[in-house]
């Protein structure tokens, strides 16, 4: 008898374990699927108008705001978003020289909170700012997309960047 009542605990041990590492792994890629961070509404156009302030070689030095709309769509899936263009105005004459480079860039969400744009490049005069991958914050609440003191190789910094997203996005 103590045989049998071993081997039974010996098995429901056993089951129990595999069980459980079952669920290990289970919860492990689940969580790995839902971890990833999505942009909603996926699969539409967007616009992004807001503000830019550049400091660039071309300015000396010192600080230049610009207006700026960013133009593109969210993938089907909501991975990320494609920015296809960039439009530079404003007072300043410096805002009406920048050439926009290297698009599409990829806006990746890493959280709900943050991502990266990457392959971002331009040039102002003769100033060549780029390629660069830039991290940013969005607020869900306030559908605003924002990003400071990313340096950019060619001694350029993004010093602020503020857009709204329209449709407004949502990341989760």
């Amino acid at each position: 008898m103590r045989t049998l009542s071993s081997r039974s605990r010996s098995f429901s041990t056993a089951v129990g374990s595999l069980a459980s590492a079952a669920a290990v792994v289970g919860v492990t890629l689940g969580a790995g699927a839902a971890g990833a961070a999505t942009i909603s509404p996926a699969g539409t156009a967007f616009t992004a108008p807001g503000t830019i302030t550049v400091t660039s070689p071309a300015s000396f030095n010192v600080p230049v705001t610009c207006n700026i709309v960013f133009s593109g769509s969210v993938n089907a899936d909501g991975s990320a978003a494609t920015i296809t263009d960039a439009k530079v105005s404003g007072s300043n004459y410096l805002c009406t020289v920048p050439k926009i480079q290297n698009l599409p860039w990829t806006l990746t969400p890493t959280s709900a909170t943050t991502g990266t744009v990457s392959n971002v490049a331009f040039s102002v005069l003769t100033s060549n700012c780029g390629p660069a991958t830039l991290s940013g914050s969005f607020d869900n609440m306030t559908n605003t997309l924002s990003s400071s003191n990313q340096s950019l190789p060619g001694n350029c910094t993004i010093n602020n960047l503020s857009v709204n997203p329209n449709p407004a996005f949502t990341l989760s």
